[in-house]
């Protein structure tokens, strides 16, 4: 029989696990840090797509949920020239290939699909060990402790879970991004708004970006990408917001107001995210009765992936493990190695949603470039796969590649 499951982490891999464990009638108990599912924001926008995060929703039986929380033309982009021009745009044509959904929104439909008791709230885990013979125990900041047959690590970049497999840690990219919000801004920031557009909006030059989301509730979401060393944001004291606002609009001097406006006229204190990732091909021989997933196994700088495949992640581990209910250990290895080339096959960059340019693309035009043949490259692979469901329809079924 399958183990019982211990999953740290309440982010959208470990829920999406847990609801797939659910589903084939697996327990499963994840353990979250936060007090409460309210207890911070969740972030901002996610386009989740259907070679991978959407797949995670269908198997996970949530796609009827997950198209309830669509926000229509939010797949719209545009990309601008740090003057203001609009070098390209293109309209949401409502293909539903990328939707946008706020991350909160996402985690909501997942927390609900579960029983009620599956989450346990205000655990942090201080540190997890192994015991033998497949079998583990968490410690908790408050001394408690759990034993558990299968332990798998949903606990992002950090992970207490991550060292009883690896010895790798996360290093700083070379970059970090500053956040900040703009609110009703129809009405309050209208030069932003007209600027950003009814979906996505990117402007960069070598070292500095500025992409911005419209969200839920006529709110802009910007995030503003310098290429600097660690020392250089530290000697920025953000607990001076207003100092902190003028020493970064600062590397901005010449672009067009309108979107410096995405800076100066935050209506959120700006809050500073410095982007890690682990070394390219992060792997680990198997263990047995522990595992991870998301950014706890293969974290990299923002690239539109990192939500979908943590997602896809939690999917097929739950698939696996119900494939396999007499061998934990087969389940582990299936799940391991798909995911290991899953995490070395995502697009290196995906447009706008990287939150930073690529080192090789100096122009806006070639940002713009990229990103279309990046389109280009998925809708070919659409028709691909749709030309292999044809054709199994016709010769009955034959293995195929996983999407993800």
């Amino acid at each position: 029989m399958t183990p019982d499951v211990t999953i740290i982490g309440a982010g959208l891999g470990g829920l999406m696990l847990a609801r797939v464990l659910h589903l084939h009638g697996i327990p499963a108990t994840v353990y979250e840090a936060e007090p409460s599912p309210t207890a911070r924001s969740q972030g901002g926008m996610l386009d989740i797509h259907d070679y991978n995060g959407q797949l995670a929703l269908h198997d996970a039986d949530l796609m009827t949920e997950f198209r309830g929380i669509i926000l229509p033309g939010r797949q719209a982009m545009r990309f601008l020239d740090p003057d203001g021009t609009v070098l390209h745009e293109m309209a949401d044509d409502g293909a539903g290939g990328r939707p946008e959904v706020q991350r909160g929104e996402l985690r909501r439909i997942l927390l609900d699909s579960l029983p009620a008791d599956t989450v346990r709230w205000g655990h942090k885990v201080s540190s997890a060990r192994t015991l033998g013979e497949g079998r583990h125990e968490v410690t908790f900041a408050d001394g408690s402790t759990v034993v558990t047959g299968l332990l798998v690590g949903a606990d992002g970049a950090w992970s207490r879970v991550r060292p009883l497999l690896s010895a790798a840690t996360p290093e700083y990219t070379g970059k970090s991004i500053v956040e900040t919000y703009l609110f009703d801004a129809g009405t309050r920031h209208p030069a932003a708004a007209k600027t950003v557009g009814g979906g996505s909006m990117i402007a960069f030059r070598p070292g500095r970006e500025i992409f911005a989301h419209r969200e839920d509730n006529d709110t802009l979401h910007a995030y503003v990408g310098l290429a600097e060393p660690q020392d250089w944001f530290a000697a920025i004291d953000f607990a001076d917001a207003a100092a902190a606002t003028e020493r970064i609009t600062r590397e901005f001097e010449g672009w067009a107001p309108e979107l410096t406006a995405l800076i100066t006229d935050s209506d959120l204190a700006p809050t500073l995210r410095p982007l890690y990732a682990l070394p390219t091909g992060h792997r680990w021989d198997m263990v047995p009765g522990v595992t991870l997933l998301g950014d706890a196994a293969h974290l990299s700088a923002p690239n539109g992936e990192g939500a979908n495949l943590a997602m896809l992640d939690g999917a097929e581990l739950g698939k696996a493990l119900a494939a396999h209910p007499d061998d934990t250990e087969a389940a582990l290895t299936a799940y391991e190695q798909d995911m290991f080339r899953r995490s070395v096959e995502v697009v290196v960059f995906e447009g706008a949603e990287a939150h930073g340019a690529d080192s090789d693309l100096h122009t806006p035009q070639d940002l713009i470039a990229a990103f279309l043949q990046l389109q280009q490259s998925h809708e070919q692979y659409e028709q691909h796969d749709q030309h292999d469901q044809h054709e199994q329809s016709h010769n009955g079924p034959r293995n195929t590649p996983n999407k993800g």
